[in-house]
């Protein structure tokens, strides 16, 4: 089992919640290939919307990989993204910032936000436990199924 983190504003993540679903890095299937069925995902929100400009900077939604299928959905006549099933949790959004010099995957503490730049990448597990913990305070609880 593997743990990732993805970017996602937080009005598109609501969308992947509501439907099960994720995407990576808009719309591309490589990153979706290199999860598996049952690892965890977290989703890091710097943003509240995709294009505004009103910081965010929250960890919002976590769950597992449902299902091996890497499939495409058309969005719009031009936009035609990869998509990836996901069981998410109800969790509570958590800042960032309180938990930045616990995190070794950020090991520049002044520059942290560095790696989110790469939009998709891999956590190691205690830093993904760390962050669940704060996200899903008792036992798991589906949203979707």
């Amino acid at each position: 089992m593997k743990y990732w983190i993805t970017v996602v504003s937080k009005d598109h993540i609501t969308r992947g919640v509501a439907g099960g679903f994720m995407q990576a890095n808009h719309g591309k299937q490589g990153p979706l290939t290199r999860m598996a069925t049952g690892d965890w995902v977290i989703i890091y929100s710097p943003r509240q919307t995709m294009n505004g400009a009103e910081p965010l900077k929250a960890f919002t939604a976590i769950g597992r990989v449902a299902g091996d299928e890497i499939y495409q959905y058309k969005m719009s006549e031009d936009f035609v993204p990869f998509r990836r099933d996901v069981t998410y949790y109800k969790c509570e959004e958590t800042p960032i910032v309180p938990l930045v010099d616990e995190l070794s995957f950020l090991p520049n503490k002044k520059s942290w936000g560095y790696p989110f730049r790469f939009g998709f990448f891999e956590l190691p597990g205690h830093d993904f436990e760390l962050i669940k913990k704060q996200m899903i305070k008792d036992e798991p609880i589906p949203v979707n199924q």
